[in-house]
C-alpha cells in the first residue's frame, strides 16, 4: 500500500509530496525553477537528514513558523 503525504503546495509548479512504497520513502520535489526532483530514502532518519540540508532553519529568518510547520509536515511521514 502506497501512503502519499503533501507537503506543501503552492501551486500546480511548486510543490512536495511523499510517497511511503512499502520500506522506501519518495520524495517528489517539483518547482518552476528546476522541475522535477525525486529523492528514494530508505529510512525516516534519512529523510529527515536531508529535509534539514535542504531547508536549514537559518534561511527561514523571519519566518520560523513557516519553517516549523515543514518539520511538522516531515515528521508525521
Amino acid at each position: 500500500m502506497i501512503k502519499k503525504h503533501e507537503i506543501y503546495k503552492r501551486d500546480k509548479w511548486n510543490m512536495m509530496t511523499v510517497e511511503v512504497q512499502g520500506k522506501y520513502i519518495v520524495l517528489r520535489e517539483i518547482s518552476d525553477q528546476w522541475g522535477e526532483e525525486c529523492h528514494t530514502f530508505l529510512s525516516r532518519p534519512a529523510m529527515m537528514q536531508w529535509v534539514n540540508n535542504r531547508f536549514p532553519k537559518e534561511e527561514f529568518n523571519g519566518k520560523e513558523d513557516e519553517w516549523k510547520e515543514l518539520m511538522a509536515s516531515f515528521k508525521q511521514i
